[in-house]
């Protein structure tokens, strides 16, 4: 295989030797780092020497890392890769450790005599967005005493996640189903979404049946374990004195309770959009009886077309070339200097992922095989590449690590622009009409899907919240009722999907799953004006790129006209969708 389809880690350190005279260095940073410890506020000079010898400190061990995960990942049988990883994952967790005691001095210490510091002190300034973030934070701080006690009680309150991944992904047995080919064949939680995918239809049932035949059999037990988890999430936002979980919730992403309220009122107004989409699949797929479990069916022939690496490459900077000669000639970069590993290897890590690297550059790993989904997976780990190369450029690596509020806008919007590029270059209609379709499908799960799952998580938390004792039956109707409001009257919505709550793993993260629909709503807003307005918009996008998180995800996002608490970004991707499913329409 040619060197250009392989990383080159030398770009992150020449030998082992230089490893080694890097770890060094950071360990003995650490150790200057400890001698701040309980005098570390006295004044700011010495505040501002110990964010100093932080971060270049955080800047070898961000180098240190990769480069033990990323040869790791290649060969994940090497017993010295291996041995690299758990090496770095033991420094890192030392670094943690040593470094753990600046948030809670600037915590505990005169939120006055700290902002006063950040006025005397330019060179403190430098770190100014993160010592503003632990002052913000101070109003929810407990003393010592109680986060001490707080802390020793995480194992219990973790218990019920634990406890759920042990019963569904250990314990559960679902039984056989007969496949396409009559052969038994057992089905486990991994494999499910592949009989869903099935073109025969009994086997979609099958196996739609085993999945939710076992959720029943232990729908009580789950729901005490999911209904402690909310009441342990509302205990512990009141005890850090914030009016609900959701409140607790959204201030930790830099958001607001308007965000997720507006969320969900826009989709709720425009539901019926969803439902067309709905009827289009059920037209697709020639049926008159359209089934939850034949929601994942593919109407188009895939497997069909392939398409080499270097025609993929074709099609991305093709569909990027939008973006300016800039963004372009970095992304030649990529693909021509080892930014990307392509293809799949014996005992390489699976999936795709970007990797930043501050001080080098960003690294790609994909498992290419010639697949045409392979290109837009390309087009989606470039956009976080090129998001983390902006923000490592041009600040600090304390504030060039984006929040998970952005993280998959930038990686959206290229998946977007890739769309709409192979749509308007398609000249096959049947080929036209699938790319919209796979379009439209990914807008459907993340846009409509994900927003039911945050509707149903806020129903829940307020009921228990306002002392409501909920049951089984209770959240198995409230999830039922919404599967009915979200897909319409053409979808007969079966039974036992009011138990596909019960198998959700996100809702023990709560909260969480809103920033997908928002994030899919601000890429598809940004994607559209990137192409209907030009080089000055790009040029604002770029800048938004290059902040990191020198300030807050929802200000960052109104450099480039979206405002999550405005339903107009929203009302935005919903006209998107319905312009796609028109464009279906015409086509099938």
């Amino acid at each position: 295989m040619e060197e250009k389809y392989n990383w080159n880690l030398k770009e992150i350190f020449v030998s082992k030797e230089e490893f080694e005279k890097t770890k060094m260095a950071m360990l003995e940073e650490l150790e200057e780092i400890s001698k701040f410890k309980g005098n570390l506020c006295e004044s700011s000079n010495s505040l501002y020497q110990c964010y100093k010898i932080y971060e270049t400190a955080l800047e070898k061990l961000e180098r240190l890392y990769a480069y033990g995960m990323l040869k790791y990942h290649l060969d994940m049988s090497n017993q010295e890769g291996i041995k690299l990883f758990k090496e770095v994952e033991s420094i890192s967790t030392e670094f943690a450790t040593k470094t753990s005691f600046i948030t809670p001095e600037i915590t505990f210490a005169d939120s006055d005599k700290i902002r006063n510091y950040l006025k005397e002190n330019k060179d403190l300034q430098r770190y100014k967005r993160d010592i503003n973030d632990i002052l913000e934070e101070k109003e929810h701080i407990l003393s010592k005493e109680e986060e001490n006690l707080l802390s020793n009680y995480q194992e219990v309150f973790s218990a019920p996640e634990n406890t759920f991944d042990i019963l569904t992904n250990a314990e559960f047995k679902f039984g056989t189903l007969i496949d396409e080919d009559g052969k038994e064949q057992e089905m486990t939680d991994s494999n499910y979404t592949l009989f869903l995918k099935s073109q025969n239809e009994n086997v979609r049932k099958q196996a739609f049946d085993l999945m939710y035949k076992k959720y029943s059999e232990f729908i009580n037990t789950i729901t005490e374990l999911y209904l402690s988890n909310v009441k342990a999430t509302a205990i512990t936002a009141k005890l850090r004195k914030y009016k609900s979980s959701l409140e607790k919730a959204v201030k930790s992403d830099d958001a607001s309770i308007k965000v997720y309220d507006t969320l969900i009122k826009s989709i709720h107004e425009n539901m019926n959009i969803n439902h067309k989409f709905i009827e289009a699949k059920k037209k697709l797929l020639e049926k008159n009886d359209f089934h939850m479990y034949d929601l994942y069916v593919n109407p188009f022939e895939e497997g069909k077309d392939e398409i080499t690496f270097e025609d993929a490459r074709k099609e991305v900077m093709g569909a990027l070339n939008v973006m300016g000669k800039e963004y372009t000639d970095k992304l030649t970069e990529a693909f021509e200097n080892n930014w990307i590993d392509v293809y799949a290897k014996p005992n390489k890590k699976g999936g795709a992922y970007s990797m930043g690297v501050y001080g080098v550059h960003p690294f790609v790993l994909t498992n290419f095989v010639n697949s045409k989904r392979d290109v837009s997976t390309i087009a989606h780990e470039l956009g976080h590449s090129m998001h983390s190369y902006y923000s490592s450029k041009n600040q600090t690596i304390i504030d060039a690590n984006y929040t998970i509020m952005t993280a998959e806008v930038a990686s959206t919007v290229n998946e977007i622009l890739l769309s709409e590029y192979q749509t308007k270059n398609e000249k096959d209609k049947t080929k036209k009409a699938e790319l919209i379709y796979e379009l439209l499908e990914m807008i459907r799960a993340t846009l409509f899907r994900q927003s039911m799952f945050a509707e149903f998580e806020k129903i829940v938390h307020d009921k228990i919240e306002e002392g409501e004792t909920l049951s089984a039956e209770d959240l198995n109707n409230i999830y039922y009722d919404l599967n009915k409001q979200y897909f319409g009257e053409n979808m007969i919505v079966d039974e036992q999907i009011k138990y596909e709550w019960a198998r959700i793993p996100h809702f023990y993260s709560d909260f969480y799953v809103y920033k997908y629909a928002t994030g899919i709503s601000a890429a598809i807003s940004i994607a559209d004006n990137i192409l209907n307005k030009g080089e000055a918009f790009v040029n604002r996008y770029i800048e938004m790129l290059k902040q990191g998180c020198s300030k807050k995800s929802i200000d960052l996002l109104k450099m480039v006209d979206v405002d999550l608490e405005s339903e107009h970004v929203y009302k935005q991707a919903i006209n998107f969708y319905e312009g796609k499913i028109k464009e279906l329409e015409q086509l099938i």
